[in-house]
């Protein structure tokens, strides 16, 4: 199934793009597509590090890493945001 993906902020810097689409086997949780993205390595392996805070929207809705996905699904991947 296809997945669109979105990176915001520090992540979109380091990991050098603003979106993606990418093929996962369904059945996908978003803790499967995160573990896809740290299976390339590298900055990706770190950047999106278990531990690292970072918050997970599935079509615009925030969600945990259990979240099931569907094909056409928009992900956003974000540090979270401080105001004031």
């Amino acid at each position: 199934m296809k997945i669109h993906i979105l990176y915001f902020a520090r992540l979109r810097e380091t990991l050098g793009t603003a979106k993606e689409t990418l093929e996962i086997p369904a059945p996908a949780t978003l803790a499967l597509l995160l573990d896809t993205l740290r299976g390339r390595g590298g900055m990706w392996a770190e950047a999106l590090a278990v531990g690292r805070n970072f918050r997970l929207a599935r079509n615009q809705d925030l969600c945990p890493a259990d979240t099931v996905l569907a094909d056409g699904d928009e992900v956003a991947i974000f540090p979270p945001v401080t105001g004031g």
